[in-house]
């Protein structure tokens, strides 16, 4: 099911307390500033930019815009006009019309906020109301249990967990916990994150 709606261009996407607008170099020090606060590089199951990864980190994502198979995004609070964190569509299929929402993080500050429950949903009704997508995926890993709780309470279901999935840096293997949004749960997941939203 190849559909012409599906297509990966940049974009920007506004909402009430955050715009996401697509990820450039020039974004490098104020990413910078928004990991520092919790120092969210320490977190060893996540992949947050430290000052000696950064430029890699923003390289690789713009590479892999320019390949189609990512569309890379910094996530700015509207009330602060600053950078708090970023997020991307990856590993996109647009022969099966679908993809994932992956890389996400956020300053510890704004974690547990409004500013998540946000940009998801921005997120999810570009893909299936513009893009027309038929699944959306979550992936994280095994030990990540705040990401684990926040993916399903966004109303995805998990499918299952992808045993020695990754070689990590160190050597470990990371277990990956794979969730899902069906294109027919939609409008179930769009109104719970609206009620979210109205709570904040």
């Amino acid at each position: 099911m190849n559909d012409t709606h599906f297509t990966i261009e940049p974009v920007t996407l506004s909402g009430d307390y955050v715009e996401l607008v697509p990820l450039e170099k020039s974004h490098r020090d104020d990413l910078l500033t928004a990991a520092s606060d919790g120092e969210l590089w320490n977190l060893w199951f996540t992949g947050v930019p430290s000052k000696k990864s950064i430029d890699a980190y923003i390289d690789t994502a713009i590479s892999n815009r320019e390949t189609k198979n990512q569309l890379p995004f910094v996530v700015i609070e509207k009330s602060s006009n600053k950078v708090v964190g970023c997020t991307r569509f990856c590993n996109i299929d647009v022969t099966n019309t679908r993809l994932e929402i992956g890389y996400t993080w956020y300053a510890k500050s704004v974690q547990r906020s409004a500013v998540n429950t946000e940009t998801k949903l921005l997120l999810l009704t570009y893909v299936f109301e513009s893009m027309r997508a038929i699944a959306v995926e979550f992936r994280t890993n095994w030990f990540n249990y705040a990401s684990r709780t926040a993916i399903a309470r966004l109303g995805a279901k998990q499918d299952g967990v992808l045993r020695n999935h990754v070689i990590m840096p160190d050597g470990s293997m990371r277990d990956t916990v794979v969730f899902s949004i069906l294109n027919s749960e939609w409008p179930g997941v769009k109104r719970n994150l609206n009620h979210k939203l109205n709570a904040h």
